[in-house]
């Protein structure tokens, strides 16, 4: 089974200008926990709701002033639409990450591949596999 099959088609993403307000907001209206970040055409970070709650709202700063650049996580990990949903998965494990954005050959992204994609595609004891792994406590 390759990526595509699996993936959600056509992800939202965000600039690291995005006011953190209005990330916050886009996650709530489009049922997503995560916002790929993108400067001049090409992936550079990724927020997640923990991010927001963890390096934002749990911090000192002004969270009215913040961005998506001053909460995301930089350097994407990333997989592609034509690899094999397995190999796929084993990033997730390794890298210990919920959702993968998923690029064409173009270098383009055209999906995002989350573990909820996962648990209605892949085989039960895979799926399992991955979400124990994942959801490990990081060291």
């Amino acid at each position: 089974m390759k990526v595509r099959d699996v993936m959600h088609k056509g992800a939202e993403w965000i600039s690291p200008q995005t006011p953190l307000s209005k990330v916050a907001q886009l996650m709530k209206d489009l049922d997503i926990g995560a916002l790929p970040v993108g400067e001049n055409d090409r992936l550079v970070g990724m927020v997640t709701d923990r991010d927001i709650t963890c390096r934002a709202i749990a911090g000192s700063q002004d969270v009215s002033k913040m961005t998506a650049q001053n909460v995301m996580s930089k350097g994407i990990v990333y997989c592609t639409a034509e690899e094999e949903l397995e190999d796929a998965l084993r990033l997730m494990e390794t890298k210990k990450i919920r959702r993968l954005p998923v690029i064409d050959g173009k270098k383009r992204m055209v999906g995002m591949l989350s573990l909820g994609d996962v648990s209605h595609a892949a085989p039960l004891n895979v799926s399992g596999e991955v979400i124990t792994a994942v959801s490990a406590h990081h060291a």
